[in-house]
C-alpha cells in the first residue's frame, strides 16, 4: 500500500485503516531489531566526495565551539578545527552544531570524525562514491517488474522469483484483467509495469511520474554529456546490448504498461486510462508476486491518469527517438489520444473512497496534470495547439508551481515548468527566461531552508509527512536543475547536502536506503522483501529507499513506538510501519536520478590511472566455431581501482561478438574490455569478471598478456 500527498500532505488516505487489521491479524506487529547505539556526531555514513562539501551535524547542549578531529583509518589525525553552535533546531527537537571539513581533499576509507569525545560512523572520502548506488538504484525498477521472471543472474538467488500476474496457478494474472462492477464490461490486457510499492498494485499517476523521472534522468545526463554512466550495457538489466541505453529499457517497461491501461477505440471513454488495477482486496504479507491468488480488478478511468499517460508518453516520443523511432510514434500517437480523450472529459476524479485493495490516488485538481502534458507533448511536437494549452494554462505564471513542500503525483506542474526550462521549444526569450528564472527561485529557497537547520534538510519543519524522503529528494532534483542552468556551483552543493541526509546526516542517524551506511534501513514495508516476517524471504535489495520521517503516525507500530517523537525523527525501520518505512518507486526514482547526478566526474580526469594486476583468462566452452571465456581481474596493488580498462590480443581468429559485466570492442586482433558502473571500483585484493562469447575458425588459443590502464599484469 502506497499513498503520498505534498502539498495536500493533511489529507490522508483512508486505505491506511482499512490495512491496519489485515498487519494485526498476520501477526507482524513485532518490535524491529535492536538498533545500535546512535552516535551524537551525525555523518553521511557512506562518505564524500573529495571535492563536495563534507559537513556533519552534532548533537550537543553545549553553546561554545567544540574541537572536531577528523582521523584517518589508522588513526592519524589528518585535519581539525571547531564546529559553529546553531542551538535548536526545530525539526529534530535537538540543540546541534555543525562541523565543516570541506577543506580536507585527502581519499580513502575508514574515516572517523571525533568531536568532544564521541565518534562519527565510519566512512570514505573517494570520486566513486556513488558509483555503486547509481546503479543499485536503478536496479530496484528491475526488482519491482511485473509480468517478468527475476534472473539470478542480474540480481542474486535470494531475489530471483518466477514472473509474477500473467495468469500462472495460483495467479489469476493480468493478462485478461476484468473491471470492477460498472465500470466496464470487457476484460483488459495490462501486463509489465512496476509493482507501485510494497504492495503489488500498479497505479498510473505513480506510474507515470516515476517513468517521467527515469527517463528525465536520462535527458539531463545526456544535455550534460554523461550519459555514457546510463547507456547500454551499464545497469543489471536483461536488455543490456541491445543498443538502447539501459535507463530507457527500464523505463520501457513501465511505459508499455502505461499504454496498456487506456481504454480500446470503440469502447466508452476510448483515449483515457484506466486509474489503477490491482488485487480485489489488500495482498496479505507477505506474499510472494507468483503467489498471489487474488482476482485483479481494473478501476475505472480518471482524468489524472489519462494527462499522466499523455505526458509521460510525449517525453518518451521525444527520448527515444534516436534509438527507436517506431517505439517513439507509437508513445507519441498514444499521447495525441489521451490528451484529446482527456479534453472531453477534464473532470473525471479518483475517488479517495476508492481504496479496497489499494492506494486511492485521489486527485480533484488535474489543473496541473494538464499543463504538465500539454508542456511535454509542446516540447515533443513544437506544435501551436499544445503551445497554447502552455501559454493559457494557469499553471504557466503560478508562484506555486514549486512549493517548499516539493512535487509529486498529485503536484506536477513543477515538472512541465522542468521540461520548458531544459528542453529547446519555440517560448518567447522573455517567457523562457522568467520559467527559468522560477527554476532558480524555487531552488534558492531550497538552500536558504537547509541553511537555517542543524542538518541541511530541503524541507520546512512541517514537512515530514507520508514519503517525506521522496519529498526531500524532488527538492534536490530542483536544485540540480537550476544548477545546470546558472552554471552555480552552490546548488551542486545543496544537492550533495541532500544525499548526506538521505545516508545518515539526520535527526536519528539512520540511513534510509538499504545497504548504504552502518545503521541502513532493511526492514521496509514490502510483500516479498519481508525477511522480518519470514525469515525465508530476502531484507529489501541494496539501493531501496524508505519512505522516511511521518510526524501523523499513521499506522499501528508508529503509534506505539513513536508516540511523542520530534518531527523528524518519527521514522522506525519496522515491516508494519508502512506509514514512515514502505519503498515505492515514486520515491526510488528521485533516489536514481540524483545518485547518478551525485555520481558524475566534474573535472575531466582523461585515463585511469595504471594498476597492480592479474588476470585469468578461462574459456567455459567451446563448439567448432565459437566459444564463451570468464575473464577475471584481481587487483594485487595496495589502492583500490577505480575505473579499468582491460586490454589483450587474441593470438588466433577470435572475434569477439557479445559480453556481458563489462563493455568490450575489438579492433583487429585487439580487445579492450571496460568496466560497468556497479564494478568500477576493485579493492586492494578484489577481483571484478566479466564474460565474453566469440567466433572462431580453427583452433582457440588463450590470450597471453593482459594490461590494465596501461600497465601489464601478472
Amino acid at each position: 500500500m502506497h499513498a503520498f500527498t505534498s502539498l495536500r500532505h493533511h489529507s490522508r488516505p483512508l486505505a491506511v485503516a482499512l490495512l491496519t487489521s489485515s498487519l494485526v491479524l498476520g501477526g507482524l506487529l513485532t518490535a524491529p531489531t535492536a538498533a545500535a547505539a546512535t552516535s551524537a556526531v551525525r555523518v553521511n555514513q557512506v562518505g564524500y566526495l573529495p571535492d563536495g562539501p563534507k559537513r556533519a551535524t552534532v548533537v550537543t547542549t553545549s553553546t561554545q565551539s567544540l574541537t572536531w578531529q577528523l582521523r584517518n583509518a589508522s588513526g592519524t589525525v589528518v585535519s581539525s578545527g571547531s564546529t559553529t553552535p546553531r542551538g535548536a533546531d526545530t525539526p529534530s527537537g535537538q540543540s546541534v552544531q555543525v562541523a565543516d571539513f570541506s577543506s580536507y581533499q585527502g581519499t580513502g576509507s575508514g574515516y572517523v570524525l571525533t568531536v568532544d569525545g564521541s565518534n562519527s560512523d565510519p566512512f570514505d572520502i573517494r570520486a566513486n562514491l556513488y558509483d555503486a548506488l547509481r546503479s543499485d538504484a536503478m536496479a530496484f525498477f528491475y526488482h519491482q517488474r511485473s509480468g517478468i521472471a527475476i534472473d539470478a543472474s542480474l540480481v542474486g538467488s535470494a531475489y530471483a522469483h518466477p514472473a509474477g500476474h500473467l495468469g500462472v496457478t495460483p495467479n489469476k494474472g493480468d493478462t485478461s484483467v476484468p473491471c470492477q462492477s460498472g465500470v466496464c464490461d470487457y476484460t483488459q490486457d495490462v501486463r509489465g509495469g512496476w509493482y507501485d510499492a510494497g504492495d503489488q498494485g500498479k497505479y498510473v499517476v505513480n506510474g507515470g511520474i516515476s517513468a517521467w523521472l527515469v527517463v528525465n534522468s536520462f535527458e539531463r545526463a545526456k544535455r550534460a554529456g554523461k550519459d555514457a554512466a546510463l547507456g547500454d550495457s551499464t545497469l543489471r538489466v536483461p536488455e543490456r546490448g541491445n543498443g538502447t541505453p539501459d535507463v530507457l529499457d527500464e523505463a520501457r517497461w513501465e511505459l508499455d504498461f502505461l499504454m496498456r491501461m487506456q481504454v480500446p477505440a470503440g469502447k466508452p471513454y476510448a483515449g483515457m486510462a484506466f486509474h489503477k488495477i490491482h488485487d480485489a482486496n489488500w495482498t496479505a504479507l507477505p506474499t510472494r508476486p507468483e503467489q498471489d491468488a487474488q482476482q485483479r480488478e481494473l478501476h475505472r478511468p480518471s482524468t489524472a491518469a489519462t494527462l499522466n499517460l499523455a505526458a509521460s508518453a510525449a517525453q518518451c516520443a521525444r527520448v527515444f527517438r534516436q534509438y527507436d523511432a517506431a517505439y517513439a510514434d507509437r508513445c507519441l500517437a498514444a499521447a495525441r489520444r489521451a490528451w484529446t480523450a482527456a479534453q472531453a472529459n477534464p473532470a473525471m476524479y479518483a475517488p479517495d473512497s476508492d481504496s479496497t485493495g489499494g492506494g486511492a490516488y485521489g486527485d480533484a485538481r488535474v489543473t496541473d496534470e494538464f499543463y504538465w502534458a500539454a508542456a511535454e507533448l509542446y516540447a515533443t511536437t513544437a506544435e501551436s495547439a499544445y503551445r497554447d494549452a502552455v501559454m493559457s494554462s494557469s499553471w504557466h505564471t503560478s508562484a506555486d508551481a514549486f512549493t517548499s513542500y516539493g512535487f509529486g503525483w498529485a503536484e506536477t506542474a513543477a515538472l512541465g515548468r522542468l521540461t520548458l526550462a531544459t528542453v529547446p521549444n519555440g517560448l518567447a526569450a522573455s517567457d523562457l527566461a522568467r520559467i527559468r528564472t522560477s527554476v532558480t527561485s524555487a531552488a534558492d529557497g531550497h538552500l536558504s531552508r537547509m541553511a537555517a537547520q542543524g542538518y541541511a534538510v530541503p524541507i520546512p519543519a512541517d514537512g515530514y509527512f507520508w514519503g517525506s524522503n521522496s519529498e526531500v529528494a524532488d527538492n534536490a532534483i530542483v536544485m540540480a536543475v537550476a544548477g545546470e542552468l546558472t552554471g552555480n556551483g552552490r546548488y551542486r552543493t545543496g544537492v550533495l547536502e541532500t544525499m548526506d541526509y538521505l545516508l545518515g546526516r539526520n535527526a536519528i542517524g539512520q540511513s534510509y536506503v538499504t545497504g548504504y551506511g552502518e545503521k541502513d534501513s532493511r526492514n521496509q514495508h514490502h510483500r516479498f522483501w519481508a525477511h522480518q516476517a519470514d525469515a525465508s524471504l530476502p531484507n529489501p535489495p541494496a539501493g531501496s529507499l524508505a519512505g522516511g520521517p511521518n510526524d501523523d503516525l499513521q499506522d499501528p507500530v508508529a503509534l506505539e513506538k513513536l508516540a511523542g517523537c520530534a518531527s523528524a525523527a518519527c521514522y522506525i525501520d519496522d515491516i508494519g510501519s508502512y506509514s514512515t518505512n514502505e519503498v515505492a518507486v515514486n520515491w526510488n526514482a528521485p533516489l536514481a536520478w540524483l545518485a547518478a547526478y551525485a555520481a558524475e566526474r566534474t573535472s575531466t580526469g582523461g585515463e585511469p590511472p595504471a594498476a597492480a594486476c592479474a588476470v585469468t583468462y578461462k574459456v567455459d566452452n567451446a563448439w567448432s566455431d565459437g566459444f564463451t571465456a570468464t575473464v577475471t581481474v584481481k587487483n594485487t596493488g595496495q589502492s583500490a581501482i577505480d575505473g579499468w580498462k582491460l586490454t589483450w590480443s587474441y593470438p588466433g581468429s577470435q572475434r569477439v561478438t557479445s559480453a556481458w559485466n563489462a563493455t568490450v570492442t575489438q579492433s583487429g586482433t585487439a580487445v579492450v574490455a571496460q568496466n560497468t558502473d556497479w564494478n568500477r571500483a576493485i579493492a586492494p585484493g578484489a577481483t571484478a569478471s566479466f564474460g565474453v562469447q566469440g567466433s572462431l575458425s580453427g583452433s582457440n588459443p588463450s590470450p597471453a598478456a593482459f594490461a590494465l590502464n596501461g600497465s601489464a599484469c601478472d
